[in-house]
């Protein structure tokens, strides 16, 4: 099956195997998502992955079930993306507690994930999320405590604290509104901006919720680094640059030429009767940049996505 791809040309079939080192074969959860497929495109001619996920009969939730398939292999790293990430139907679970589907994913997943990791002296990254700081500082690093405002974030939280009780050898990759140039099945924040703004509809651009975009490719690319380096603790794999929602919408006009009908909102008027968030996110990779891993900010990755559009099409 070929598929379109962000990397040019008509598409690239997946299932190649060019220059591949099958010897490295990397377990996965969430491999059918937004982050996980476009990691699976751009690293699957390194790595041999197996997807651990519900679209492949996989139930997280079911501790059984995921170590009788992480034991099955000889792969040495598990990469843990699979989560629930959708903030307001995470905080209408809140009143479930441990019953809803947002805790049961991202908490008793996450327990099985890594007590089967454990069992099988397996390596995790864990993809964690900017959401479990309360974005009340003007910068967060990887040594800030994490103080999660939500439901979404507080389970990603306490993902996190699982990992680092475990005693596995372990990486916690925290990503930022993760963008990308194409995925059929799932909007980033740019395409919804660019989506709207075609269509002519008037968009909010707030003005006080500062947030960090990360491109996916460069996600990807770290990866690829982690997979094979021996580094541990947590990491912030984000974008090099922080901006208000209002002037990324203006960003995203600017370069596809476009004149939106934008309105500057606040945060308390657009998130009213929703889950609270937290309004400045403006994480520091300082961490990983002295690795040697470069994060695009957010006018060089638009730049990106907008040359493999072009070229895609």
């Amino acid at each position: 099956m070929v598929e379109k791809t962000e990397t040019g040309g008509l598409s690239k079939i997946l299932s190649k195997s060019v220059s591949r080192n099958m010897n490295t074969h990397v377990l996965a959860t969430g491999m059918s998502g937004l982050v996980g497929t476009r990691i699976r495109e751009l690293l699957c001619d390194e790595f041999e992955f197996t997807d651990l996920s519900y679209t492949t009969g996989i139930d997280i939730t079911n501790y059984d079930d995921v170590l009788s398939h992480i034991e099955s292999t000889q792969a040495k790293t598990i990469i843990h993306m699979a989560a629930k990430t959708e903030v307001d139907a995470c905080e209408d679970e809140k009143i479930l507690g441990e019953d809803g589907k947002c805790w049961l994913v991202n908490v008793v997943g996450t327990e099985n994930v890594v007590s089967a990791a454990k069992k099988t002296g397996k390596k995790i990254i864990y993809i964690s999320t900017d959401f479990v700081f309360d974005g009340t500082k003007d910068t967060y690093d990887e040594d800030d405590s994490p103080n999660p405002v939500n439901w979404y974030g507080y389970t990603k939280f306490e993902g996190e604290k699982i990992i680092q009780d475990s005693s596995v050898d372990y990486l916690i990759i925290r990503i930022a509104y993760p963008y990308r140039a194409y995925f059929q099945e799932k909007k980033d924040f740019v395409r919804r901006i660019l989506e709207n703004i075609k269509s002519k509809k008037r968009i909010s651009g707030l003005t006080d919720h500062i947030f960090t975009p990360t491109f996916i490719d460069d996600i990807a690319n770290a990866l690829r680094f982690f997979i094979n380096s021996n580094n541990q603790g947590i990491y912030h794999v984000v974008g090099s640059q922080s901006l208000t929602v209002y002037d990324a919408v203006r960003k995203i006009a600017d370069l596809f030429s476009y004149k939106p009908d934008i309105e500057a909102v606040t945060r308390q008027a657009y998130f009213k009767n929703r889950a609270f968030r937290p309004f400045k996110l403006s994480l520091k990779n300082d961490k990983i940049s002295k690795l040697g891993l470069t994060m695009k900010t957010f006018d060089e990755g638009l730049r990106t996505v907008k040359d493999q559009l072009e070229t895609a099409y």
